[in-house]
């Protein structure tokens, strides 16, 4: 297997393996194992852990609320046994952690304070290199949460400051305020990103790329759908068979649809997709997961993608979209037309149009009389 690439962490020096370990498998409770699909023991984390690292891997993420805090805990102890300062870890803060506390939830002061006390102690170590904000607090002022994360910093407590699942309006107003108020700026967005989830594309990568935050994709094969697993016309008996996140989802409606979307709810385009997938795959003796990652890590800003895993050949085949081969232009762009959001609304079906139109080359023949 190639070299593991890597690369920089949004606009900052620290270098992380473009390819990171999400570790929402690790542990196990009922509600996030989805009907048991999830949960992985620690003896396992601790194998794809270590296979992880002799791959090259060095950049791990978690968050406070994967299985109420067994997976930063599962990360703790094997973290302990290792040398803390050759890996990145990054983990997040907002959803609730104790149903019994109004308090323990959001992104105030005290909830951050409390929570990164709380994620240090599961982690087992003395900082975090990049702490998250999970999700936007529609309550609490962004001056209070981004002077909490500064003072945080300034304390040793956490090395940089990162975002998740933000709006576009969202993230520049966080950049903004951060500016204004001299805070540490943010340096990445942890966002859901695809070929077959494409919309980030409309505002917050554009701000991503203007103000130099690094884009840190997750569900990056949606789910599953995108691992060459499912082909058109798939039983539910035959997606039993794989016992996945997807089969569950299909099976029991009422799942969280985006993070295990429901098989039967593939359209036309993505067996479209799936089918240029293949042929690209093909031409490369890859599989149709790597050559899905390989498209995302060639995706201006992406600063690295975040894998989630069950198995040791799950992990060492998404590590095989690292390094040592990249798709062409023309693959690129045939990927980008297959996976196109078809239904683009008002207004940036108009925006688009009028970018179009002002960026294409000139051409005075077009304004001749006729």
């Amino acid at each position: 297997m190639a070299e593991v690439e890597y690369t920089f962490l949004g606009n900052t020096g620290l270098k992380v393996s473009n390819i990171c370990l999400g570790t929402m498998t690790f542990g196990s409770d009922e509600k996030m194992s989805r009907g048991g699909t999830l949960a992985l023991s620690e003896a396992e984390s601790h194998r794809i852990l270590d296979r992880f690292t002799e791959l090259g891997g060095n950049f791990i993420d978690t968050a406070n609320m994967y299985h109420y805090g067994m997976s930063e805990a599962i990360i703790g102890n094997w973290l302990e046994k290792q040398d803390r300062n050759r890996f990145v870890i990054a983990t997040k803060v907002f959803v609730p952690m104790d149903r019994t506390n109004p308090n323990a939830c959001g992104l105030s002061r005290q909830h951050i304070m409390w929570s990164i006390n709380e994620s240090l102690r599961r982690l087992k170590t003395d900082y975090i290199d990049l702490y998250q904000v999970h999700a936007w607090d529609c309550v609490t002022p962004v001056e209070e949460t981004f002077g909490a994360l500064d003072d945080l910093v300034k304390a040793g407590k956490i090395h940089y400051i990162g975002v998740s699942n933000l709006c576009g309006y969202q993230l520049q107003r966080v950049v903004d305020v951060c500016k204004a108020k001299g805070l540490q700026p943010v340096i990445t967005l942890q966002q859901q990103y695809s070929l077959l989830c494409r919309f980030s594309e409309f505002e917050e990568f554009n701000v991503c790329k203007d103000e130099k935050v690094g884009i840190l994709p997750w569900s990056p094969l949606k789910g599953g759908l995108l691992s060459g697993k499912y082909y058109r016309g798939m039983t539910q008996d035959k997606l039993d068979e794989l016992k996945s996140r997807i089969a569950y989802a299909t099976k029991n409606k009422d799942t969280v649809q985006a993070i295990s979307p429901d098989f039967e709810k593939a359209g036309e385009q993505f067996f479209e997709v799936l089918d240029h997938l293949k042929t690209i795959a093909d031409k490369y003796s890859k599989t149709v997961a790597q050559v899905s990652l390989r498209w995302l890590l060639q995706k201006p800003a992406v600063t690295s993608v975040i894998i989630g895993v069950r198995t040791l050949a799950q992990l060492e085949d998404n590590m095989g979209a690292s390094a040592g081969w990249r798709l062409t232009d023309e693959e690129m762009a045939t990927l980008d037309e297959a996976s196109a959001i078809t239904d683009v609304p008002y207004p940036y079906s108009f925006v688009f149009a009028l970018k179009k139109m002002r960026t294409a080359k000139f051409d005075s023949k077009m304004f001749a009389k006729k």
